[in-house]
């Protein structure tokens, strides 16, 4: 049995919407992608969301429109993927690493608290798995460390506080204590990746809550000044008759998503919740099955959250990255691709070189050595599930044996 890791499912009703955008003669940023983020909003109950090329440009807009940047500092766990943190070397702000709390993929706390400065300008907190980080947790130390804050811009002084920006690539869907994930943060970033539980092959999103002194219709439109130029006028306007003239208010960037990927987007976000079902059952699966083993499973819901089932994260309880490497190479030779989730920031080179030492973050490490991701996706079969999971008890036998 050949089992990939996450393979994008795409339907019929994704293909025939993309066939309808190629022949409507406007592919670029337009009318399907405007529909997306309308139906985004009203998916995760904002008031407005922005779609964009990549959830990386997603997070970076978001700095940006805070004006976070030289002098600055923004906190961001030390267990994530890149993305999270280099959007703040793209801005020139400086890049705090906070280990994660013991055997949990999520940031120690008493770290956070201690490491706000009058410079933290933002707190990047990471969905992992499309588990919802404890947010309540987070705001209550950027309350206590209010009197720390020191504005630099007009958004940073109507917000009044250091802004909570959360990385929700996974957890589109997720919910936090009764409500979407999405509403509690003040802005929440999406990915629509190939791998994610909704794909629009590349592509990402921005959504966030009503704020006080804010009008979200001035957010919206920040941000797509900043992801199409800075240019006063999209290419749909420009193209109606007689209204070619536009400006532009500053050399900005190009993070645009399309209409043939928004296209996707339309008709998975369609069928989510049917996705999100179905991960979470197999994740249910494997939890159940494998729960006798010398294993600690990452759990998708307890009694303040429900995640999506984006990843199914696992530790093996006494072993090290010897064994969960040899345990990923004979889960391969059986058919089965694995993963791992993740490799600590500060063991890559880009981040050494920032200065950063892995040994500054023992619990990050500790997690890194002994996990393991298994596939979860919406099109793995029953005999599938089976087959990994006596796949998983099978090889653990074998090398508990040798």
């Amino acid at each position: 049995m050949d089992i990939p890791f996450s393979p994008p499912f795409i339907g019929e009703e994704e293909i025939a919407e993309v066939v309808d955008t190629l022949r409507s003669g406007w592919i670029t940023t337009g009318p399907k992608t405007k529909i997306f983020e309308n139906n985004i909003s009203a998916y995760c109950n904002t008031d407005r969301t922005v779609c964009l090329n990549s959830a990386t440009a997603a997070l970076e807009l978001t700095l940006r429109y805070l004006g976070i940047g030289e002098g600055d500092e923004v906190i961001v766990p030390a267990y994530t993927y890149t993305a999270s943190a280099s959007v703040v070397c793209h801005v020139g702000a400086k890049l705090v690493f906070i280990d994660s709390q013991k055997d949990d993929y999520f940031m120690d706390l008493n770290a956070l608290e201690n490491a706000v400065t009058e410079k933290t300008k933002a707190i990047i907190p990471v969905d992992i798995a499309g588990i919802p980080s404890d947010y309540d947790k987070i705001f209550d130390i950027i309350h206590r460390k209010n009197n720390l804050f020191r504005p630099n811009s007009e958004v940073q002084k109507t917000l009044g506080r250091i802004a909570l920006v959360c990385d929700g690539s996974h957890s589109l869907g997720s919910v936090y204590k009764g409500k979407k994930a999405c509403t509690y943060p003040d802005f929440t970033v999406f990915s629509f990746h190939a791998v994610k539980n909704l794909t629009t092959a590349e592509g990402g999103a921005v959504t966030w809550k009503d704020f006080d002194g804010i009008d979200s219709d001035e957010i919206y439109k920040q941000f797509q000044l900043m992801s199409l130029h800075g240019q006063s006028k999209d290419a749909l306007s420009k193209i109606q008759r007689g209204a070619w003239e536009y400006d532009v208010i500053g050399p900005m960037y190009k993070f645009n998503m399309t209409d043939i990927t928004a296209s996707i987007g339309i008709r998975q976000l369609e069928k989510y919740d049917t996705f999100v079902a179905k991960r979470m059952k197999i994740a249910e699966q494997y939890t159940e099955a494998l729960s006798q083993l010398d294993i600690v499973p990452h759990i998708h819901q307890k009694d303040y959250y429900r995640g999506n089932g984006h990843l199914y994260m696992l530790r093996f309880k006494k072993n090290d990255v010897n064994y969960r490497n040899e345990f990923i190479k004979r889960m391969a030779d059986k058919g089965i691709a694995c993963n791992v989730h993740y490799k600590p920031l500060p063991m890559l080179t880009a981040y050494k070189n920032l200065g950063f030492d892995i040994n500054d973050y023992p619990n990050a490490y500790n997690l890194y050595i002994n996990e393991i991701t298994l596939p979860i996706f919406y099109a793995l079969t029953e005999e599938q599930v089976k087959y990994i999971i006596d796949s998983f008890k099978d090889v653990t036998e074998e090398m508990e044996c040798c």
